[in-house]
């Protein structure tokens, strides 16, 4: 009986593992980039929110929060094609709160490689407490 030889075993091994370890990089990658931009998104909008309830008139309120969230979004580096800041006021009194919406559809133009969709929407809401012993009076 002749011995089996075992020469090529490692060149075929690698040609099967070698492609799956790449997979789950690149997918690891991916899912890395999508945790990353919801996390942008959300911390987008609490600052909006932050940021609004500091004010004194829901439509400062609103304007400063519309600011602050886009500037959050521009600041983390994140490319939105289209963002959306809405901010609830209906409630903004002392006791109150205020409630911001952020949208953002990123670009995943960079991942084309990995066969996945050119952007994607995310979104997020925040609110924020108005504080209780504000007053309007100097």
């Amino acid at each position: 009986m002749k011995p089996s030889s075992d020469s090529g075993s490692a060149a075929l091994e690698t040609v099967l593992v070698v492609p799956i370890f790449v997979a789950l990089f690149l997918f690891a990658i991916f899912g890395g980039r999508l945790v990353g931009a919801k996390n942008h998104v959300v911390g987008a909008a609490q600052d909006a929110a932050r940021a609004a309830s500091q004010r004194d008139d829901p439509a400062d309120a609103a304007a400063v929060a519309n600011e602050t969230g886009r500037a959050s979004l521009r600041a983390a580096g994140l490319s939105c094609s289209h963002s959306d800041v809405r901010v609830d006021t209906a409630q903004f009194q002392p006791g109150g709160f205020v409630r911001v919406h952020v949208s953002c559809v990123a670009s995943l133009a960079d991942l084309t490689s990995l066969g996945v969709p050119g952007s994607r929407t995310f979104t997020a809401t925040a609110t924020e407490a108005v504080d209780t012993y504000r007053s309007d009076q100097p």
